[in-house]
């Protein structure tokens, strides 16, 4: 996917200083309804949704691990209990797997426990991703945190958490995700107005303005705003003065966009790998993709798969020559 070239208009303030990362915690919001799978989020919380044999906020939870996150901060809702229940030791199954001794399943038991220091917070009322972001001010107090929505799965080879912070640490201030798209899509995305950062420094632009959801026609660029983000804790005082926009909720791009204005928000061009779960058709295509990459699933099913497609060629086929 091509990058955009955008012009230097306004001088910039030097990056901070090279220091020690900062950044501990990360908040995943988890608290949605998951209407756009029902029925069979009616009782199961879609986070908890299987891709191949993990739920997808496993997925999510690993990455932040993996950039060396220790501190995550679930904000769930309702009906949310399978996740608390997903992270936690389950001292019977466990038993029963270490007496068979059955080390597999037992480690893979056990692994969704042992990823970090897990925590859980009820949002209450489900008043957009801004608030979400709000009820976990006391959990994060004047630090600096990572946010990652669990309907944005990006490939665990990808950096891009580990490239965030690196940007933060230079810099300071907050760090949004950002994915090129075709015009005709931006409309599903908070859309961010962008500059290039320090000369040199390659995939990473200086935000100077967000819209939430623009038309084809005003949007500032094709960069959009993915679910990922890091965020100064200056964000909080900004959000508590943030009334609900866009479908009544408070929208965390109205934050950022005052923070914006003030130079205090960069931008990670993001062109590798990335699912979106909350998408039944993309749901379907990331389950069969990353089984595919699997090395204990992926030549069998990907066998299977390529005889299931030349069958249903063949059948297509087949129709069109009677049709005919």
């Amino acid at each position: 996917m091509s990058r955009m070239i955008v012009p230097h208009t306004t001088p910039l303030s030097e990056p901070a200083p090279e220091r020690a990362r900062t950044v501990r915690k990360a908040v995943v919001p988890a608290a949605g309804l998951g209407t756009r799978f029902l029925p069979a989020t009616k009782a199961t919380p879609k986070e908890m949704l299987p891709v191949v044999d993990k739920p997808a906020i496993q997925y999510v939870v690993e990455e932040a691990a993996a950039a060396g996150l220790d501190d995550v901060l679930m904000i769930t809702g309702r009906h949310k209990r399978a996740i608390e229940d997903h992270f936690d030791h389950a001292f019977e199954l466990e038993q029963a797997l270490a007496a068979k001794g059955d080390t597999v399943r037992l480690d893979a038991v056990r692994d969704p426990a042992r990823l970090a220091d897990i925590h859980h917070i009820r949002q209450g009322d489900p008043l957009g991703l801004g608030h979400a972001v709000l009820c976990a001010r006391h959990h994060v107090g004047d630090q600096p945190f990572a946010v990652l929505l669990g309907d944005d799965l990006i490939d665990p080879r990808e950096t891009l958490l580990s490239r965030m912070l690196d940007v933060r640490d230079r810099y300071e201030g907050s760090v949004v995700a950002l994915m090129e798209v075709p015009p005709e899509q931006i409309h599903l995305y908070g859309c961010a107005a962008v500059e290039p950062s320090r000369p040199g420094e390659d995939g990473v632009v200086r935000v100077t303005g967000l819209v939430e959801k623009p038309s084809r026609e005003d949007a500032p660029s094709r960069y959009a705003v993915i679910g990922r983000y890091v965020l100064d804790p200056a964000v909080f005082g900004v959000l508590d003065r943030t009334p609900p926009g866009r479908g009544g909720e408070i929208q965390l791009t109205d934050a950022l966009r005052e923070l914006a204005a003030d130079g205090t928000v960069h931008g990670v061009v993001f062109d590798g790998l990335r699912y979106d779960t909350g998408d039944r058709a993309d749901y379907l295509r990331t389950v069969v993709r990353l089984a595919c990459d699997r090395a204990d699933l992926g030549p069998e099913f990907v066998a299977w798969l390529k005889q299931f497609v030349a069958g249903l060629e063949a059948t297509g086929a087949r129709r069109d020559r009677f049709a005919a």
